[in-house]
């Protein structure tokens, strides 16, 4: 039998998942699977986040409002309803599903709207983590896995970007973020409070067996918005900025798929577990896709052309995107599966199609 050592975790050769193990906790004389608090596990990257803690032996606990989230993608636990802004609920559902650790995804992410309502952003974002941290002490809960973004970083001098990479967000929505970021560190100091804060560029794709996707209202994201303009589903697409420095002349992002992201979230957790101490770490392929490319790999896949049309740059945008995520190959021994660009485009295009039908 071959046992390793990941993150101070013993792992053998044979569990279910030999290299993310689930920490049983014994209560009385049962065996338990140990529950994590999933806020925001009704939305994009929090469901697929459930699907890889139930496969690695987690018990995962969704607490979403259902303002954004869907209930529909909570598939592989209870539902808790809920606020962020209920600290009493909060403590109620750590301490009544016996909560080991948080995952935390629940947080407004729409670039634009974060400018118009700054307020709705610090509100949301700021006051309820604020709420959500306290809960936490209240319950005796003092690890956390937290859902944070490359928006942090801004226009960044240099490419690839790097974890010591300035920090200068150019809108709400990054400075929010940033802002649970710093507050971690202080509550880690002040209380114990242990935790790994993920950056991650820009997700895509869908799970391979098509039982989640993404499923926004109103979509922002390129590749969902390509596709649907690709199957007659949504207006033609705007290439915002036909005239970056790039190979193509237009914007360039990291694409990593979503069941990576989630994938690094349970290691995240594992490491925790294991003892670690806190960190923050980027995620991404640390190779990016132009616009151009996306659009003629979805061409390719889905064998018709895009409709599209050309639009000046929007403020903001910087040419490039990439991420340095050593640290978090590294770290977490963490290294994306499904984030070819080909993939990513296969399995957003197949749930897609699948929630077109089922519509």
């Amino acid at each position: 039998m071959q046992i390793d050592v990941y993150c101070g975790v013993w792992v053998e050769e044979e569990d279910v998942s030999p290299v993310i193990p689930a920490i049983v906790s014994l209560r009385g004389n049962r065996f338990m699977l140990p529950s994590i608090l999933v806020t925001g596990g009704a939305g994009y990257v929090g469901s697929h986040a459930c699907k890889a803690l139930a496969v690695a032996g987690y018990r995962p606990v969704v607490y979403d409002s259902l303002s954004r989230g869907h209930r529909g993608a909570v598939k592989w636990g209870p539902l808790v309803e809920g606020d962020l802004h209920d600290r009493d609920r909060l403590v109620a559902a750590m301490r009544s599903h016996h909560v080991a650790a948080v995952m935390h995804f629940a947080a407004f992410a729409y670039v634009g709207e974060s400018v118009l309502s700054p307020e709705l952003y610090y509100r949301n974002n700021v006051v309820g983590t604020l709420s959500l941290l306290d809960a936490m002490r209240e319950a005796g809960v003092a690890t956390i896995v937290f859902s944070s973004t490359c928006a942090v970083y801004g226009i960044p001098e240099n490419v690839p970007i790097r974890e010591t990479t300035a920090k200068a967000p150019l809108n709400p929505y990054g400075d929010t973020k940033l802002a649970i970021e710093r507050a971690l560190r202080w509550y880690g100091d002040a209380h114990g409070l242990r935790y790994v804060a993920l950056r991650y560029f820009n997700a895509a794709g869908a799970d391979p067996d098509a039982d989640i996707g993404e499923d926004h209202d109103p979509e922002t994201n390129l590749i969902p918005l390509v596709m649907r303009a690709a199957l007659g589903r949504g207006d033609p697409l705007q290439i915002f900025g036909t005239d970056y420095p790039t190979r193509d002349g237009t914007a360039i992002r990291d694409y990593i798929h979503v069941t990576d992201l989630a994938d690094a979230h349970v290691r995240a957790l594992a490491c925790l577990a294991g003892g670690s101490g806190s960190m923050e770490l980027n995620l991404g392929t640390g190779s990016g896709h132009s616009v151009r490319q996306v659009i003629a790999a979805v061409e390719r896949l889905a064998g018709r052309k895009v409709p599209r049309r050309e639009a000046p740059r929007r403020s903001g945008d910087p040419p490039e995107l990439v991420a340095d995520s050593t640290l978090a190959r590294e770290r977490l021994r963490w290294h994306p599966q499904y984030s070819d660009l080909e993939t990513i485009v296969r399995t957003a295009l197949a749930w897609e199609t699948r929630s077109a039908h089922a519509g």
